[in-house]
C-alpha cells in the first residue's frame, strides 16, 4: 500500500479544483503533482492562462496560487505497479473537504477517465458535488494533440 505523500495546493482563493487520480513515481519522487517531463498538464495548464510553463516547484506552486487553481489527487492510498492507473487496487480516497472548506471552490475538474471513476465512486455523493472530466494530460492519452487538450482544459479558465 502506497500512501499520497504530496500534501494538496491550495488557499483561501482558490477557485478551481483540479484532481488526478494518484501521483505517478516521477511525482512522488518529485514530490510533486505531474512531475513526469512527458506529462503536459504544467504545458497545457500554462497554455490556457497565457503563461510560461512552469519549470521547478516553486514555480508551479506560484504558477497555481496565481491562477486560483487548487490540486490534489483524489486517491489517497492505494496498491499500484509503478505508475499505471489500470493496475490500482484496494484505493482509499483522499478527504477533499480540508479543501472545499476553506476555499471558495466553484469548479471541480478532474484529469481524465481515472480520476473521474474514483472520485464518482467515493467522493461525488460525500460533498454532493459533481466533477467535470477532462481529457487526461498524462503520456499515456497519446490520442490528444497538446492543441486538442489546451482547448479542451480552457473550460478551467471560465
Amino acid at each position: 500500500m502506497i500512501k499520497h505523500p504530496i500534501e494538496p495546493v491550495y488557499d483561501a482563493n482558490s477557485a478551481v479544483l483540479i484532481l488526478g487520480s494518484f501521483p505517478s513515481v516521477k511525482s512522488r519522487e518529485e514530490m510533486f503533482f505531474y512531475g513526469h517531463p512527458q506529462n503536459r498538464f504544467w504545458k497545457v495548464t500554462a497554455a490556457v492562462f497565457g503563461c510560461e510553463t512552469p519549470e521547478t516547484v516553486a514555480e508551479k506552486r506560484k504558477f497555481l496560487l496565481e491562477n486560483k487553481i487548487a490540486v490534489w489527487d483524489v486517491i489517497g492510498s492505494c496498491d499500484i505497479e509503478g505508475s499505471a492507473d489500470s493496475t490500482i487496487k484496494n484505493a482509499l480516497p483522499n478527504d477533499i473537504t480540508r479543501i472545499l472548506d476553506i476555499a471558495p471552490i466553484k469548479h471541480i475538474f478532474v484529469n481524465g477517465k481515472t480520476a473521474e471513476r474514483y472520485y464518482n465512486k467515493y467522493i461525488r455523493d460525500e460533498v454532493k458535488r459533481d466533477a467535470v472530466c477532462l481529457p487526461s494530460t498524462s503520456p499515456a492519452n497519446a490520442a490528444w494533440s497538446l492543441e486538442r487538450l489546451v482547448e479542451q482544459w480552457k473550460v478551467i479558465k471560465a
